[in-house]
């Protein structure tokens, strides 16, 4: 054994999923030379699907191991943010990755130390270990220039961007971007998170390496102007490495869904092929109860077939869009009168989750209407399922610019004023997806670029010759 490679994620499902892609990847290719141990630091942003999550692969993926760190408890506070928390609580833990990393290493050599960009403040471990610290982006090409360019950004303004909301902003490889556009965690210029993610920004920089989950001909201009340092221009770039897509298998559940399951599928097998829309926001996507009662009008107008997952909202305030905990909603309370009875026929509405991977490759699904969350997106890319984007927290109205302008494998929806998206929009965007001339052209983008994803891990492929490299990093350290 040539040694170890020690995975650092934050506890949020998203992220942690595809950490333990990340290592089901280097045990695949690499299980001669290397073992896999996932460091699990469980604290204040655990949620139930995380834990079910960790418990399942725990029985099921034997080849890597799990080292918890001891519990450490930050005191709870409503007013602060939960990427705030989540860097607190990585820096709190550094004593405890110390020792960590120091007792993984009396039984192997450490080759690599992987990490979550939100556990930056692991770097001062790893450098005082001796360790190579890499990172690992859980998001696509479009979270990396945000993040290596914003200190380059940072210079040439001194205002908050949520001051000039309005104006573009020009990121290396990228369309045009209002400021408005950027997480909201960063608007404020004065608030300890913008200085967070402005660190994270520069540290990235002090890597051996970055790893991205994203393919070189699925964001390819935009790869290539971060390789060439336009996104660093005043500081070296760290080799980055796509080597996406790293999608969760179906076989990735906990089990607690199995019903839903059949449920869905055995729906969307009685469906005509690609005829129905697909409606997820996430594992923490939710609107206002408003909001819920406009999309509901707006489906039933459009006369689609939809199969749409509604969780229960958590304000009346539709600008609070994420949300840690959920409950089952009320359907019949919560949507317009009659309406589950009068779209029996053509709509399947299930509570709070559906089997997505399996949802957006089944043959029925036509079309998706998503949060752009990136593992979302890269689910629907390597399903060749056309999306209709409407986003709603941290990068994915970046996200949205790039799938929209640039990609072309969505259209917009558009908000109102207030926040809102009226029915009219739902309406409109979910019809045109299905039956106009652009949803057309939009499913052939689709189809082209499903068939260049699945080339990708092949011998000479793009990802499987970044991987490789990035393992000849390891193996020479």
């Amino acid at each position: 054994m040539e040694g170890r490679i020690v995975l650092y994620p934050i506890m949020a499902i998203g992220h942690i999923v595809s950490m333990v892609e990340l290592g089901k990847l280097i045990l695949r290719h690499y299980h001669h030379r290397f073992s896999v141990t996932v460091i699990i630091a469980e604290g204040p942003i655990d949620t139930p699907d995380v834990t079910a999550f960790l418990r399942h692969i725990s029985e099921t993926t034997h080849s890597i191991t799990f080292h918890h760190l001891p519990s450490l408890f930050i005191k709870p506070s409503p007013n602060r943010p939960r990427p705030l928390v989540c860097t607190e609580f990585i820096h709190l833990n550094n004593p405890n990755l110390t020792h960590a990393l120091q007792t993984i290493s009396k039984i192997s050599r450490v080759r690599a130390l992987v990490i979550d960009f939100f556990c930056t403040p692991a770097l001062t471990v790893a450098s005082d270990l001796g360790i190579p610290a890499y990172y690992f982006l859980t998001g696509g090409a479009v979270t990396l220039s945000f993040l290596l360019y914003l200190p380059i950004i940072h210079k040439q303004t001194t205002k908050s961007f949520r001051d000039i909301s309005t104006t573009n902003l020009h990121f290396p490889g990228l369309p045009p971007i209002p400021a408005s556009y950027l997480p909201y965690p960063v608007q404020d210029r004065q608030s300890q998170m913008y200085n967070d993610v402005l660190e994270i920004g520069l540290n990235l920089r002090r890597s051996k390496g970055i790893m991205v989950n994203t393919f070189e001909c699925l964001e390819s201009t935009l790869i290539k102007a971060i390789t060439d340092g336009l996104c660093a221009p005043d500081g070296p770039t760290p080799p980055v490495y796509c080597i996406g897509p790293l999608i969760a298998s179906p076989n990735n559940r906990s089990g607690e869904g199995d019903e839903a399951v059949h449920h869905c599928l055995s729906w969307l097998d009685a469906q005509p092929s690609q005829s129905v829309v697909f409606l997820c926001f996430g594992s923490g996507g939710v609107f206002s109860a408003k909001q819920v009662r406009d999309i509901a009008i707006g489906l039933e107008k459009s006369g689609q077939r939809f199969l749409w997952v509604v969780r229960q909202p958590v304000s009346e305030d539709n600008n609070k869009h994420l949300a840690s905990e959920h409950k089952d909603p009320d359907l019949e309370a919560l949507l317009p009168q009659g309406f589950l009875d009068r779209n029996k026929e053509r709509a399947l509405v299930v509570k709070s989750w559906a089997p997505q991977v399996e949802v957006l490759n089944h043959e029925s699904v036509g079309g998706f209407v998503t949060h752009c969350g990136w593992n979302s997106v890269l689910e629907a890319v390597c399903a060749g399922v056309p999306m209709v984007a409407w986003p709603l927290y941290a990068e994915q109205r970046m996200n949205k610019v790039f799938l929209v302008e640039e990609m072309k494998f969505a259209m917009p929806m558009e908000e109102s004023e207030n926040g809102l998206v009226s029915a009219a929009e739902v309406e409109k965007r979910v019809r045109a997806l299905m039956e106009s001339e652009e949803g057309r052209v939009l499913r052939e983008q689709s189809r082209k670029m499903k068939e260049e994803a699945m080339t990708v891990w092949s011998e000479c492929g793009s990802s499987m010759t970044a991987f490789s490299k990035l393992a000849d990093s390891w193996i020479n350290h």
